[in-house]
């Protein structure tokens, strides 16, 4: 699974969530970091609305980040560009104290 403009739904409850992370090896637990997309925006600094195609209204919330076993992962529905990405890397950044 590739990193960053992939958003997916998950088996949980269906809802949608960027796929974060890097190539997984063999060797590798077969996990994702997930952060989601939400349509309940409550003007945080740590959230990035957005409109993408194909989703509802809403954004990411950096502060709803988890791991989630890809297998969970049950389709696309989304790609983000290189400039939302960013977007949401930012304000991840930013709640993690990477900064």
């Amino acid at each position: 699974m590739r990193s960053g403009r992939l958003i997916l739904d998950w088996q949980a409850k269906v809802r949608p969530a960027l796929v974060l992370g890097c190539d997984v090896a063999e060797e590798d637990r077969v996990l994702v970091a997930v952060v989601y997309h939400t349509t309940a925006l409550r003007g945080s600094r740590y959230e990035v609305p957005m409109n993408v195609p194909g989703l509802d209204a809403g954004g990411f919330d950096t502060q709803s980040i988890y791991t989630v076993p890809a297998v969970k992962l049950i389709r696309r529905r989304a790609i983000l560009s290189a400039t939302q990405l960013k977007q949401v890397e930012e304000k991840l950044k930013l709640w993690l104290g990477l900064v």
